[in-house]
């Protein structure tokens, strides 16, 4: 199985697709390229040692689960979970190989969390092929996900740590409570940004937080050190949601691995769009609403919506936005005494600013 991270990608920002971004984060466009190959070279045996363990759990004594499950989970993705709670054990002191059987526990969860979003969207397409619930229907890939979250769980109890149970029953609680958030907010344009911004906490910062905050703990860090890398994990999560949603107004199919304009078609209003009904003309305004609210939205009908973003600030308004969450979470490592494992966290998080996928 690879991930996305050893595939090349140019991070620089494209112009003719958004607007410049005063950068004050140590991140610049010269130095996305390099950037990247610099965290791939520091985090490649973790990534391999990553997806052994992930290949090992995935057997199941029903062979069509193990088949959904591998098909989703071996299907890409960064291991962007399993790889902090790997590296925030490491920055906390571990020097053991058993941290990997820990980490697969956050990509079981996310990969269950995406099994039943994508039921819930009707999703058709989900990195580059088809969404799982168009190849085996609904009720399979539910149980399936199930499935999923229940493996994760049992690994971490192995663990015998109440603490580290505490934070991902906490975490999965969460995420669910988002779902139900967003399922509330569907096709509600007028969604305030605080609540929107609750939204992501809980469907995605809420993992990506534990994922970190639980390598402090596996790793034997300090409270101090185990709450700093909770609010680096915090930020990060929310930084990365972010430009998701501007991703989805300037990425291309290829790369993103799902259809662009894809959750306005699906009725979620995300930042960008958020920011610019408050703040747009009432004639945009209008034309927002009437788009939105339609059954089927034409490719005319999301060009037209993306100029009005564009035009109105939501695209710089969301980026400036992950940006400050990305110099939040970089601060929140200052706890740290220079470590090598504490400058890949601070690449990763300013990678987050220019990436495509």
């Amino acid at each position: 199985m690879k991930t996305s991270w050893e595939k090349p990608l140019n991070c620089e920002l494209d112009s003719s697709k958004v607007h410049p971004i005063p950068l004050t984060s140590s991140y610049n466009a010269e130095s996305a390229e390099s950037m990247k190959d610099r965290i791939y070279t520091r985090i490649r045996s973790d990534l391999e040692r990553i997806e052994a363990e992930i290949d090992r759990h995935l057997h199941s004594t029903i062979p069509f689960i193990s088949v959904v499950s591998r098909y989703i989970v071996g299907s890409g993705g960064k291991r962007l979970r399993p790889l902090l709670m790997v590296l925030c054990a490491r920055l906390c002191g571990n020097r053991s190989n058993k941290d990997t059987a820990l980490s697969v526990v956050f990509e079981f969860v996310h990969a269950a969390s995406l099994l039943h979003d994508d039921v819930v969207d009707h999703a058709e397409v989900r990195r580059n092929q088809p969404a799982a619930n168009t190849v085996w229907g609904n009720p399979a890939v539910v149980l399936v996900g199930d499935f999923l979250y229940s493996k994760a769980i049992n690994l971490a109890v192995s663990h015998n740590n109440i603490h580290i149970l505490e934070v991902l029953t906490r975490a999965t609680t969460l995420m669910a409570e988002g779902e139900v958030l967003q399922l509330i907010n569907a096709d509600n344009l007028e969604v305030g940004e605080e609540e929107y911004l609750e939204i992501i906490k809980r469907k995605t910062a809420v993992l990506i937080s534990a994922a970190c905050q639980i390598g402090a703990i596996f790793g034997g860090g300090s409270h101090d050190e185990e709450q700093a890398l909770r609010h680096y994990g915090h930020h990060l999560g929310i930084a990365f949601q972010l430009i998701d949603d501007t991703l989805d107004y300037t990425g291309e199919i290829e790369e993103l691995g799902k259809p662009i304009g894809n959750d306005i078609k699906e009725g979620k209003a995300t930042l960008p769009l958020i920011h610019t009904f408050q703040n747009c003309a009432e004639d945009d305004r209008h034309r927002l609403k009437e788009i939105f609210s339609a059954d089927e939205i034409s490719r005319v009908d999301f060009l037209k919506v993306k100029s009005i973003v564009t035009g109105c600030g939501g695209l710089d308004y969301t980026y400036q936005s992950a940006l400050k969450h990305v110099n939040a979470a970089k601060e929140a490592l200052e706890v740290f005494p220079g470590h090598p494992t504490k400058v890949i966290l601070q690449d990763i998080a300013d990678f987050v600013i220019c990436r495509r996928t």
